[in-house]
Parts: C-alpha cells; structure tokens; sequence
C-alpha cells in the first residue's frame, strides 16, 4: 500500500508541475474560482519517491472543499484513501460538509463519489464558459466526446461529534 504523507511548503513547486501535466495548467479552476498550490492543503500517495496520488483541499467556514484528486494507478484504493484522509481532516476542522466540483463528461468520477457517499448537490449550467476564460486550453469535448458545458457539484454532509 502506498505511503501517505501531509503536503508541505517544500511540495508547492512539484504541485505545479503535477497539475500542469495532469491538469493542463499550473492551477485548477472551479466555480470561477482559480486555485493555485501555495493555498491548498493536501496529501500525497508515494510508492517510495514516486508520487502515484495526490488530493488536494482548502477549507472556508464550515466547508471542506475537495479541489483536485489523481490516483495514478487505479483499482488500488489509493483515490479513497486520500478521500478519507480529507474527510478525517475535516471532521477535525468541525466542518459540516465536503463537496467538491467536476465537470458534466466526467461519468467515471461521478461514479466513484458517489460510490463513497457523496451526493449530487448543484448544477451549473455552461459554467465551462466562465471557466475556459481563467483557463482557455479546456477542450470544447470531454471525456466519452460529450460536449464540456456545465460543472456539477457534489457533497457529503458530515456528522459533528
């Protein structure tokens, strides 16, 4: 099983190059809202050096916002545990919930959140528009050539002890 570890200042740099490569640009939009690594928080999946998952969060009042999720070697239980480390981490913070956004083509990622507890929450119709003007390299079609227009949202609402 993969090592996880708290990300830390000295990984910002490794951050940026990760979701250039994975992401198409050295930050992720959501919501019209452009993150950036040096203001999330995360945690890291490594086998040995190599880093093989990586999530990403930021918390605002009450809420624990999922901003990215990469697991490099699917089928491993690495996307879920870093699912659960978040959620520990929120619960810590005393927030009410976790949502996260992704994109209207993306089915397996609707799938697997939902596999896990979180619920559909919003839809924001041609949101992609927005976003392609903070990030313009988003491609007009998504995954399964479905045309990329609108942003979904889910959540898990969580139970303060």
């Amino acid at each position: 099983m993969a090592a996880i570890h708290r990300l830390t200042a000295a990984d910002v740099p490794r951050v940026r190059q990760f979701w250039d490569e994975h992401w198409g640009a050295e930050f992720v939009v959501a919501h019209e809202t452009a993150f950036h690594p040096e203001n999330v928080s995360g945690f890291l999946a490594l086998d040995g050096n190599e880093w093989i998952g990586l999530i990403t969060y930021t918390f605002s009042d009450t809420d624990c916002e999922i901003v990215s999720l990469d697991s490099l070697r699917e089928n491993e239980g690495i996307g879920t545990t870093l699912i659960e480390k978040v959620i520990e981490e929120a619960k810590a913070n005393q927030c009410r919930r976790v949502h996260l956004t992704t994109t209207n083509d993306n089915l397996r990622v609707l799938g697997f959140y939902q596999k896990r507890g979180f619920q559909l929450c919003a839809l924001r119709v041609n949101a992609m528009e927005a976003t392609r003007k903070l990030k313009p390299k988003i491609p007009l079609i998504g995954e399964n050539g479905i045309p990329l227009r609108d942003e979904i949202e889910l959540e898990m609402l969580l139970q303060i002890t």
